[in-house]
């Protein structure tokens, strides 16, 4: 019989890369990966906890999945991920179709649950075993074949913003031997891949000694960047804490994109203490204008949660400020919402009101900026990566060193090369523009 496998993947790049090595590692007990949610054997959600509902999310899609196989066979259900970690056998004993919760730090223990998999056996397998995964992973083969591809290279975090989750859903951090990166980054170009994107909890906080030689994010950069298939690096998630000299100094390198993703949160000191993100607002900028020295091409993205417990307007309209100081090329904002477990899921919320048109203020302001700089291409010729042909129409899909989406006329022989494209045209998300074929311009 047939083995097939349905990943659902929520949230985050991270969880991106956990579901393709899942994949790679269940296809070596002979299952293939489908997109048909009603011939699946075996469905495995790949969860977030960070944002509200996170967890109703989770059981609204088991819910629908039950609906499917009403009548028929019921596959093997996994709930994967940072809510199976949090929630763990409070998921088993409300919804009895679970059948398997995973942490993320046991995802190599999925072959097995799978292969042994017995019916009304519930499993739990929430254990921090970091490095075991990683040696398990190791020795995994990689089916991605992207042009742009995830690189998990550090796992965790030891902050603890008032705020977050991660640090009990991921555990501490810990960072990946720096061999076996490269190992990875070899195999990936092997795959045909073009641009590497590190990723991280703390991306930045990467630090890994052996033998006397210590190797942080800058070194990885540094010796990647040496590989001539690698055309482009880029690294997501940092913390301004991290952001050391060494690395800002990486900017000057070409293969380095210069889009730096750089949540902040607030920008308020007041309650930046208040989150507990040990730093401030002054940092901050301090941050971005040394960047800008190395490299004025520069743009920053962030991260602002809206309304934390006890923002006033007087915070809020900081807040503004700095955005209108910076002027983020793209940036996330969410109210704040309790996660559980967190030092601020017991704080006094504000009124949602409130809350709901300081959003509107503020996503209006960055939607605006946003725009404005993609706008700000039409006309030019800019490099592209280009990634894909679009499903459903004669277009092809790529991105520009600041990650914006680029769609164009193209074809087949252009994947997986730096093309030129002039933008034409632009909204708030995409650029559109048509292909050059003379490679002589210079792009903006």
């Amino acid at each position: 019989m047939e083995k097939n496998i349905y990943i659902k993947t929520f949230g985050c790049q991270m969880n991106e890369y956990d579901s393709d090595r899942i994949f790679d590692s269940l296809k070596n007990i002979g299952y293939k990966k489908t997109n048909d949610q009603n011939v699946a054997n075996c469905y495995i959600l790949n969860t977030c906890h960070i944002r509200d509902k996170a967890k109703e999310k989770v059981y609204h899609e088991i819910g629908r999945i039950k609906k499917l196989y009403k009548f028929k066979s019921k596959p093997i259900m996994i709930v994967a991920g940072c809510v199976a970690q949090a929630e763990n056998q409070e998921m088993i004993k409300r919804e009895p179709f679970i059948d398997a919760v995973v942490g993320p730090q046991a995802y190599h223990k999925i072959n097995e649950i799978v292969k042994n998999f017995e019916k009304n056996s519930k499993i739990e397998e929430t254990d921090f075993d970091t490095i075991s995964k990683f040696n398990y992973f190791d020795n995994i083969n990689i089916t991605n074949n992207k042009i742009s591809s995830y690189l998990t290279i550090q796992e965790g975090c030891d902050k603890f913003c008032n705020f977050c989750v991660v640090p009990y859903t991921r555990g501490p951090e810990y960072s990946r031997p720096f061999k076996k990166i490269l190992s990875e980054v070899e195999k990936l170009i092997n795959n045909g891949t073009k641009e590497i994107i590190f990723l991280g909890q703390n991306v930045n906080a990467y630090y890994f000694e052996e033998k006397s030689k210590k190797y942080r994010l800058s070194n990885l950069i540094n010796e990647v960047s040496k590989y001539s298939e690698i055309e482009r690096i880029r690294y997501i998630t940092s913390h301004p804490r991290d952001m050391t000299d060494d690395l800002i100094s990486c900017y000057s390198n070409k293969k380095l994109m210069p889009l730096v993703h750089l949540p902040i949160q607030s920008g308020s000191n007041k309650i930046l203490k208040l989150m507990n993100r040990k730093h401030t607002v002054e940092k901050y900028i301090d941050i971005y204008e040394n960047l800008k020295k190395i490299n004025s091409n520069i743009e920053i993205s962030s991260d602002f949660i809206i309304s934390y417990p006890g923002e006033t307007n007087e915070d809020f309209l900081e807040t503004l400020n700095l955005i209108d100081k910076i002027r983020f090329i793209n940036s996330y904002s969410f109210i704040f919402s309790p996660r559980p477990g967190t030092v601020a899921s017991k704080l006094e919320l504000i009124n949602k009101d409130i809350s709901q048109e300081r959003l509107e203020i503020m996503q209006k302001k960055l939607f605006d900026i946003q725009k404005f700089k993609n706008k700000s291409f039409e006309n030019k010729i800019i490099d592209v990566l280009v990634e894909n042909k679009l499903k459903d129409q004669n277009k092809f899909f790529g991105r520009n060193k600041y990650m914006s989406s680029v769609i164009f006329d193209g074809s087949q022989k252009n994947i997986g090369k730096i093309a030129k494209i002039k933008i034409e045209r632009s909204n708030q998300n995409n650029l559109f523009g048509k292909i050059l074929n003379s490679t002589k311009e210079k792009a903006a």
